[in-house]
C-alpha cells in the first residue's frame, strides 16, 4: 500500500468539496467527502493484517538528503489505531454534519476544511520524520482554527478560534525546538532510530530541556492542565467539529505522540512527575469543573479534559 495516497486522498477530496460547493452542489460536496474518507479506509483496510501480526511499513523518499530530511511514512499498530479513528469517525461525522448544516451555511468551505483537517491528522499518525510530524501539527491548528471560526458571524467562534490557534501553535513551536534537541542528540529525526536511542537520549545533558519543551507541544495540544482553558472555548464550533475535533481526534494528538515517544522519553523520574502531574490535576480538575455546568457542551468539554487527564496519568504511571 502506498501511504502516500493514503495522506493525500483527504486533501484532493478538500479541493473537490470546496470546489463542488462553490458551484452550488451542496449535496456533491457531502459526497466527494464522505467518498474521500470511504475511500482511504478501504485503501487502509488490507494492510490493517500484516500490521496486527506485527510488521511495521514504511515509505520513504528523500526531500533535502543534506540535512538529513526526508517525507517518510509509517504504518504500524499504534498508526493503525489512530488512522481508524480519524476515518471511521470521520466518516460518520460527514454523515451527521449534512442533516445538521442549514441552508444558510456554506457546506462546501465546511466540508473542505474538516477534510483538510483529516488529511493533517492522517498526517501526524503516520508520519516516520518528526519534522514532517511538526508540520501536519501545526496543519491541523491551522485546520482546526477555520471550523472553530466556521460560524464567523458569533463572536464567541472567532475567540474560541483564536485562543485554540494561540495556545495550541505556542505549543507547536516549543515543540519544534524539543524535536531539534531530540534529533541532534540521536543523529536522526527518523522515528525507528529515535525509539531505539532511549538509554542515548536519558544519559545526554540535554535530556530534562528536550522533555520539557515536547510536553509543552503535547499539553497544549491535548488541552492540559494548565493549558485545559481554551478547549470549553472552542466548544463554539458547530457540533460535528465539537465531536470529530474536540472528542474524538485533535486533543488525542498529545496522547499519540506520548504514546508514539513512550519507548524513548520515559522510564524517568522527570517523565514520571511532569506527565504524572499533569494528567492528575487534569483529571481532577476537569471532574469537578464538568459538575458545575449547565449545558451538555461544556459538560462534554470538561469530562473530555478529564479523560484526557486519566489517559495522561496512566502514561506518567
Amino acid at each position: 500500500m502506498n501511504l502516500a495516497l493514503l495522506v493525500l486522498i483527504p486533501f484532493v477530496g478538500s479541493a473537490l468539496a470546496a470546489w463542488a460547493g462553490s458551484h452550488g452542489r451542496r449535496l456533491r460536496s457531502a459526497s466527494a467527502a464522505s467518498l474521500a474518507t470511504f475511500s482511504a479506509l478501504l485503501l487502509l483496510l488490507p494492510s490493517a493484517g500484516d500490521v496486527l501480526q506485527g510488521e511495521t511499513l514504511l515509505w520513504g523518499h528523500d526531500w533535502v538528503p543534506a540535512a538529513g530530511l526526508s517525507v517518510s511514512l509509517r504504518l504500524d499498530g499504534l498508526g493503525l489505531l489512530f488512522a481508524l479513528m480519524i476515518l471511521v469517525i470521520g466518516l460518520l461525522v460527514i454523515l451527521y454534519a449534512r442533516y445538521y448544516l442549514s441552508e444558510k451555511d456554506p457546506m462546501g468551505r465546511f466540508y473542505a476544511y474538516l477534510l483538510l483537517f483529516q488529511g493533517s491528522m492522517l498526517g501526524v499518525v503516520l508520519s516516520e520524520n518528526i519534522i514532517q510530524l511538526l508540520i501536519f501539527w501545526e496543519l491541523t491548528s491551522i485546520s482546526s482554527f477555520l471550523l472553530i471560526s466556521y460560524w464567523r458571524h458569533r463572536e464567541d467562534a472567532r475567540q474560541g478560534a483564536r485562543m485554540a490557534l494561540a495556545v495550541t501553535a505556542a505549543g507547536g513551536l516549543a515543540m519544534l525546538a524539543g524535536f531539534l534537541l531530540l534529533g541532534e542528540i540521536v543523529g536522526s529525526y527518523e522515528l525507528t532510530v529515535i525509539l531505539r536511542s532511549g538509554d542515548l537520549i536519558h544519559e545526554h545533558p540535554w535530556y530534562v530541556p528536550t522533555l520539557v519543551l515536547i510536553l509543552l507541544g503535547v499539553f497544549t495540544k491535548s488541552a492540559q492542565f494548565p493549558f485545559h482553558f481554551w478547549l470549553p472555548h472552542a466548544m463554539a464550533a458547530p457540533t460535528p467539529v465539537s465531536a470529530y475535533l474536540h472528542s474524538a481526534t485533535m486533543v488525542k494528538a498529545g496522547v499519540f505522540l506520548l504514546a508514539r515517544l513512550f519507548p524513548a522519553l520515559s522510564y524517568s523520574a522527570e517523565w514520571s512527575w511532569l506527565v504524572g502531574g499533569a494528567g492528575l490535576i487534569t483529571l481532577l480538575l476537569g471532574a469537578y469543573s464538568a459538575l458545575f455546568q449547565h449545558d451538555l457542551k461544556g459538560l462534554l468539554a470538561y469530562s473530555t479534559i478529564s479523560h484526557l487527564g486519566l489517559i495522561t496519568l496512566l502514561f506518567g504511571i
